[in-house]
């Protein structure tokens, strides 16, 4: 059974070790609320994301999983303060998300005209005991 995992950009970037299609990694998964995605990658891509990476020690979380990477996507958006909003947050602007296929996932991208950097979208399957590097 193939899997979707999100992967932050900021997640990578800190302190996260790069990884291709083949690689066999081991992550912590958290579930996730497909609507949280659904800004940045539209709802039906969001639809399909059935956990994200998490490296940064939530607790008492899941054990890592291993799996073996078979894509690996960068996800580019635009960044806009929403129409008027009080606050200075910027937040994904729906429609504006661009996909790079990639042979290599280390945080750093080429940058891309209007969009910025926002993570990865990574498939890849459970690797059974005994299976993968």
């Amino acid at each position: 059974m193939t899997l979707t995992i999100w992967v932050d950009d900021w997640q990578i970037q800190c302190c996260g070790e790069s990884f291709t299609p083949g690689d066999v990694v081991s992550w912590q998964l958290l579930e996730v609320d497909p609507e949280d995605y659904a800004d940045l990658v539209g709802r039906d891509r969001a639809a399909e994301i059935d956990f994200c990476e998490e490296h940064h020690g939530r607790g008492d979380g899941p054990a890592p999983t291993r799996l073996r990477v078979l894509t690996v996507t960068e996800v580019h958006c635009r960044y806009e303060v929403p129409p008027g909003s009080t606050s200075n947050a910027r937040h994904p602007v729906p429609g504006t998300t661009e996909w790079v296929p990639v042979r290599q996932a280390d945080g750093r991208v080429l940058k891309r005209q209007h969009v910025e950097f926002t993570g990865y979208l990574v498939t890849a399957e459970r690797v059974v005991d005994g299976e993968g590097a």
